[in-house]
């Protein structure tokens, strides 16, 4: 099943969740929210969609719903990744490629991993 589309600030607080899982409300909202200028309510409204999008997971655990990662971030990640793709660049990746060579920095560990990535495309593209 696909997964509804998720927004920067809510794969931000997916990330955050991830390194601090399980946390409350009120822990997220203390550590992730008030640097960002977020309310509490505002976290847990964020927390409760991404539950709702099927993200998270919350645990009523001493009176208190405790809240981890039903995915991973890798995963949240990976669907944004492929939402712009479908949408923004009409499902070709040429013009992100475009991008990424004409970007000045890519770093051994960047190219590293693309050429692995690259690697992958050409197995599978051989086996089929």
């Amino acid at each position: 099943m696909s997964k509804t589309s998720i927004g920067d600030q809510e794969l931000a607080l997916l990330h955050y969740l991830a390194a601090h899982e399980p946390a409350s409300v009120g822990e997220v909202a203390a550590g992730y929210g008030e640097e960002r200028g977020l309310a509490r309510s505002t976290v847990l409204t964020m927390m409760e969609r991404l539950r709702t999008k099927g993200y998270l997971k919350r645990r009523h655990v001493k009176g208190v719903y405790r809240y981890s990662t039903a995915t991973g971030p890798g995963e949240a990640m990976r669907s944004a990744v492929g939402q712009f793709v479908e949408k923004t660049l009409s499902g070709s990746v040429s013009p992100f490629v475009a991008w990424m060579s004409e970007r000045a920095t890519v770093s051994d560990t960047e190219l590293a991993e693309l050429e692995a990535l690259v690697s992958q495309l050409q197995s599978r593209r051989k086996e089929s």
